[in-house]
């Protein structure tokens, strides 16, 4: 597990300003096959054999997300599943959806 992975995602109430270019790529050598979107958000793809195995990590995403209080944008169907992450209170990306992104990794 990550080091980014071993942390807590801490919730983010607004008023404070999205990470800067150089922030957002130090934390993004940490992940791994992630990407930033235009400054934006983080987007990972994944495939699968079927159907059901989609459906499976598209779940165990939902139950992490549910426990850290942090929840994607996930977009699924048969054999590929596309995960994005940002903070939507500031429009952006914080440290917490790095986090979230390595905990999604570690599963």
């Amino acid at each position: 597990m990550s080091e980014l992975a071993s942390r807590d995602c801490v919730p983010c109430r607004g008023g404070v300003p999205p990470l800067k270019r150089q922030e957002i790529a130090n934390l993004l050598k940490q992940l791994n096959g992630w990407e930033v979107v235009e400054g934006h958000h983080l987007r990972k793809s994944f495939q699968f054999e079927n159907f059901r195995e989609a459906l499976e990590l598209v779940n165990r995403i939902g139950e992490l997300a549910e426990s850290v209080g942090h929840h994607p944008d996930i977009f699924f169907g048969w054999g590929h599943a596309e995960v994005s992450i940002w903070t939507h209170k500031i429009d952006g990306l914080t440290e917490s959806d790095f986090i979230l992104a390595a905990k999604i990794d570690a599963l």
